[in-house]
């Protein structure tokens, strides 16, 4: 084998799999693609490449193949385009277009249809190609569409003789026509006023009711309290199911499926059959139930499995109650579940078919479905549908906690509505899901399990980020019809007022960590940014939904304007956004104006942490650093950060003059200082500005130090206060009366 020549047709593979040749990394650094990274995303894309001529031969597939499709598997298009022109690609011998008929029907998502016949003679022929010694023509087919929203195409072509390949007279194929809007919903209210909320850790909220992690019942207070504060949206982490399992299974950013939410966010005392049973209400009165659930809530840090369990027991009990009262007898609320489990359709029935059969193979101590025996990893094989059957009612009550979560985030809605915050839950979406969970296991043919996505070195974490999570394939992503993103990102904003789209350069490209290698061996993949930015902007606009993209990091211009373009607002943070190359904070009026801003994420040291260090000296005592040297040159750059906020905040006039600038002065993160910076905040004609609940009470410790597991409370860590002492905090009043004068409205 010529290596020189393998690695010629590599690089070319490479480059019709969206494999990026180069980056450059947030220090400024070129990194080129080494040809065994290369390789290894090859294979992760499910390639063969072990020769030349298996290179060849994908070379010539990929090239080839919208032409053996007849029409490709999904057009995503703008509302704007009218007739729609789509390409067909037919085999077809010179001079056969006479004896050919192409006939097409359009359905509309109501099951409307409309379409046409049209001879091989009448056909406009585009271009003509020869492959595998066939002649194969391209040819327009202009129909038109009755506006946004999601259309099947059928086509069938027919010819008198047995021309086609296989000796075939019909071929026929059926695509997915998505027709969206230019850019995504923005309320009105928006258009002439700025609008503020407060970030909550949902989870982490101590309060004096919950059994040890923040509820429903927790949101609907905060929701009434953050309204009352006259806030127009409350942000709150994915609500994604997870392992609720520590080490590895409490991040709300690493879940099991991010179609379904956690059950460990339900509160047990209001579900209607916990209320309609005296032995469950027994159950929960008891001494025994209080005291475990006292001992949760008086924990430091939450304890998901046991939180978990306690629900999960009541849960079932309640579940058992349903099905026997309103489920078999097919009561208002039980044809209320089944019109929900209908609506759900497939998503709901996969997820809760692997629920049950997680439950299963965890008794014999297998977790990820990639551990179950073989036979249990195809969806559609005979083991599964066995195991469909005989365990009915356990995926029946996967349904059902998911139901009882969908009422009451659908009760919080409409307490949003009635309240008039303008735009409510402000959702998290999570870029991904874990490798051995449901949406994986449901979706397999998707998505590579040869890699993690993650990211190269930076200054946060000078090794670079692994998440657990393995990407999906562009082209498998295509071939799908963008089924599992659809569903995604429609489930997510089912709900919410406003959706932040975590990490949104992954609509563009995706850094790959093929398996066995370090973050600084990845590589980035690009992706069909404008199909999947066009598919955002229709569930946006369906379900009145705002768009948050979370665009931090290195991320070109080109990546902001196409946000931009398509009406999701920029995220900005105070303390990344500088005079760059200087050091400087950036003054207020120069942030964009459509744009939320913020302090900081769940990622990053909280005000209080930030002004100690406290980030800094935890990577240096968990051993993120090569040297002292390292540590020592971010201390230093620390210390000259806070300087130059010190200033920035005097130069705006929202802190005193006689406030202390020697920051040996100005150790701490006092309240004054905190509101300062909000203050400084509220100047920027930004139309979102964000509060996060941890900066106003002081809290020290941030919710999660990338590069580290157990080595610091991630996930774990519950607010300082309770929320009946949060919900009286004057110094919330004290900022919604300055956000006030400041001119934010709701």
């Amino acid at each position: 084998m010529n290596i020189n020549n393998s690695d010629e047709l590599i690089h070319e593979l490479s480059g019709l799999c969206g494999i990026l040749p180069e980056y450059w990394d947030i220090f400024g650094k070129k990194h080129v693609t080494q040809i065994k990274t290369m390789k290894a995303v090859l294979r992760a894309m499910k390639l063969r490449i072990d020769s030349n001529d298996d290179i060849l031969g994908e070379i010539a597939a990929k090239k080839s193949q919208p032409w053996k499709n007849i029409v490709e598997p999904v057009h995503v298009l703008s509302v704007g385009v009218q007739p729609v022109s789509v390409p067909l690609f037919i085999p077809l011998g010179e001079g056969a277009e006479a004896e050919l008929v192409v006939s097409w029907t359009l359905a509309n998502e109501k099951g409307e249809e409309t379409g046409g016949r049209i001879s091989g003679d009448a056909l406009n022929i585009l271009e003509q190609r020869r492959i595998d010694g066939l002649r194969y023509i391209s040819a327009g087919l202009n129909f038109r569409h009755s506006g946004i929203g999601y259309y099947l195409l059928k086509v069938d072509c027919i010819h008198r003789e047995s021309i086609f390949p296989g000796g075939c007279k019909r071929l026929n194929k059926i695509s997915k026509i998505i027709v969206t809007p230019d850019s995504c919903y923005v309320p009105p209210e928006l258009e002439n006023r700025r609008a503020w909320g407060v970030s909550i850790n949902l989870y982490s909220v101590r309060s004096a009711r919950n059994c040890g992690s923040g509820d429903f019942t927790d949101l609907g207070k905060i929701v009434k309290w953050v309204s009352d504060l006259k806030g127009s949206f409350v942000g709150i982490n994915p609500l994604h199911s997870i392992p609720n399992t520590k080490p590895f299974g409490v991040s709300p950013y690493a879940p099991i499926s991010r179609l379904y939410r956690n059950f460990i966010y339900i509160d047990i005392e209001k579900i209607p059959e916990v209320a309609e049973s005296g032995e469950l209400r027994k159950i929960i009165s008891s001494g025994r139930y209080k005291k475990q659930a006292e001992a949760l809530r008086k924990q430091n840090f939450i304890d998901y499995e046991k939180v978990a369990l306690l629900k999960e027991k009541i849960l079932r009990k309640a579940f058992e109650i349903f099905r026997q009262i309103h489920y078999e007898t097919n009561t208002v609320r039980g044809r209320e579940f089944r019109k929900f489990v209908s609506a759900e359709a497939g998503a709901l029935e996969n997820f809760s078919l692997f629920m049950a059969l997680r439950d299963y193979m965890k008794k014999k101590k297998l977790f990820a479905w990639q551990e179950w025996p073989e036979e249990y990893h195809d969806i559609c094989g005979q083991a599964v549908e066995k195991f469909r059957k005989k365990h009915a009612s356990e995926i029946l009550f996967h349904q059902y906690v998911q139901w009882l979560l969908n009422v009451r985030l659908q009760e919080i809605a409409d307490d949003v509505k009635k309240f008039g915050m303008g735009i409510g839950l402000y959702n998290d979406l999570a870029v991904g899901s874990v490798g051995g969970g449901s949406d994986v296991w449901s979706y397999q043919e998707v998505f590579s399990c040869g890699s993690d996505v993650g990211a190269p070195p930076d200054d946060f974490s000078p090794y670079g980020q692994q998440w657990g999570f393995p990407p999906a394939i562009p082209e498998k992503l295509r071939e799908s019809g963008y089924e599992l993103f659809i569903q995604t990102i429609r489930k997510n904003m089912k709900h919410a007022g406003a959706i932040r789209i975590d990490h949104a350069l992954g609509l563009f490209r995706l850094f790959w960590i093929p398996n066995g290698m370090r973050p600084k061996e990845g590589a980035y993949i690009s992706y069909p940014s404008e199909d999947l930015l066009r598919i955002i902007a229709l569930e946006s606009v369906r379900n009145r939904t705002l768009v948050i993209a979370e665009d931090l990091g290195t991320i070109g211009e080109n990546v902001r304007e196409a946000l931009g373009r398509f009406g999701m607002f920029s995220y900005r943070l105070f303390y990344f956004e500088r005079n760059y190359p200087d050091p400087s904070f950036l003054s207020p009026e120069k942030y964009p104006e459509m744009a939320l801003c913020a302090v900081t994420t769940h990622d990053l040291p909280t005000l209080s942490g930030y002004w100690t260090g406290r980030d800094i000296e935890v990577r240096r005592e968990t051993g993120k650093y090569p040297d002292n040297e390292q540590w020592l040159q971010l201390t230093r750059v620390r210390e000259r950060d806070k300087s130059l906020i010190l200033a920035a905040l005097k130069s705006e006039g929202v802190l005193p003059d006689e406030y202390p600038s020697d920051t040996a002065m100005a150790s701490e993160m006092t309240p004054e200082l905190c509101a300062a910076i909000y203050k400084y905040l509220a100047r920027t004609p930004c139309r979102l500005m964000l509060v996060s609940l941890d900066d106003i009470i002081g809290s020290l410790n941030q919710q999660n130090l990338p590069g580290t597991i157990d080595s610091h409370p991630n996930w774990i860590q519950k607010t300082t206060l309770t929320l009946e002492d949060i919900l009286e905090d004057n110094r919330f009043r004290e900022l919604s009366r300055m956000l006030s004068r400041e001119g934010y409205f709701r």
